[in-house]
């Protein structure tokens, strides 16, 4: 899709509609020995454990089933296929010994978590790291940005700066907006267009998603919000999002998506404002040939009162 023809022009808070800008639509870690368990004889803390248990071939560490070849050398079932049943240090022919020593050495260790340096102080058996790993609040944020196969991954002020300086994506402090999109040919959708936009407000970054895609066999338009922090965080939000002209409108509200769930997870759970291409032409007015869609919105977040329990919300002054 030609993106020179879709532009997006946005305004903060307290800018009249005379002050809206026009922008274009477009598409480490820490080893810490400290508390290592149960060694192996005759190894030393700082070799022992990414020694023994990395695999010569992938350098993750190694689960049961651990394999060996007649030399004794070790690595991971799933690298076993990979090597065409030879062992990647001495090329001899692997058979389906198990190295069981090594799996027993595994269980009498305990490991921090290897988002230490991010943060995270827990300290794990070695079987059970794995696992928390994948969910651990400390591990880094993957990109945002849905324009492109962006495999980028850091904490949330790394990531706000790698999409103003490398996505060059607009940044905006405030928690109400007035966007609007302009395309030339409304009528093209085969390839998702997209546009990006972080705001600033409540002390916590947000991205705004726009575009177009296919749902099933209908065009659509798209809009929806994502908190770049975890979920349990994005609960204490919510925004709205507002479109319509000629007497009509569509409100949607809802509470932000952590950017923990990919773009496309939430793009295609449909959790946002969705507007049918028909629809949006008619809020266009005109001849139809040109889409032209003004949306607003704004973002609070939730308080709780003390005295009821019931959550009020704080609206950004």
């Amino acid at each position: 899709m030609d993106l020179d023809n879709i532009e997006c022009v946005s305004s903060s808070d307290g800018m009249e509609d005379e002050e809206i800008h026009t922008h274009q639509f477009s598409s480490k870690p820490h080893n810490n020995n400290n508390n290592i368990g149960i060694l192996p004889s005759g190894l030393t803390p700082a070799t022992s454990v990414h020694e023994l248990l990395e695999c010569p071939v992938c350098t993750n560490s190694m689960y049961p089933p651990i394999h060996q070849c007649h030399n004794g050398h070790t690595l991971c079932s799933t690298c076993k296929t990979r090597v065409h049943n030879r062992c990647p240090t001495c090329r001899q022919e692997l058979g389906d010994i198990r190295c069981l020593a090594l799996e027993k050495v595994a269980e009498s260790l305990e490991l921090p978590c290897r988002y230490f340096s991010l943060g995270c102080p827990e300290i794990f058996p070695y079987y059970s790291k794995l696992k928390h790993e994948a969910l651990c609040n400390f591990r880094p944020y993957n990109c945002p940005y849905a324009g492109s196969e962006c495999s980028v991954t850091g904490d949330i002020p790394f990531l706000v700066t790698h999409l103003r300086d490398d996505h060059k994506v607009d940044m905006h402090t405030g928690c109400t907006f007035n966007h609007r999109y302009v395309k030339s040919n409304p009528r093209e959708v085969e390839n998702a267009t997209w546009m990006l936009t972080v705001f600033h407000c409540f002390g916590q970054y947000f991205c705004l998603h726009f575009e177009a895609f296919q749902l099933g066999m209908a065009p659509v338009y798209m809009a929806f919000l994502r908190f770049m922090g975890d979920e349990a965080d994005a609960r204490n939000y919510s925004y709205s999002l507002e479109v319509g002209a000629n007497g009509r409108k569509l409100i949607w509200e809802g509470t932000p998506r952590s950017i923990r769930d990919s773009h496309r997870k939430v793009r295609d759970s449909h959790d946002g404002l969705i507007i049918q291409r028909n629809m949006a032409l008619f809020f266009s007015g005109g001849d139809r040939k040109e889409l032209k869609l003004r949306v607003t919105g704004k973002i609070w977040k939730e308080q709780q009162n003390l005295e009821t329990g019931v959550c009020i919300p704080n609206l950004c002054s």
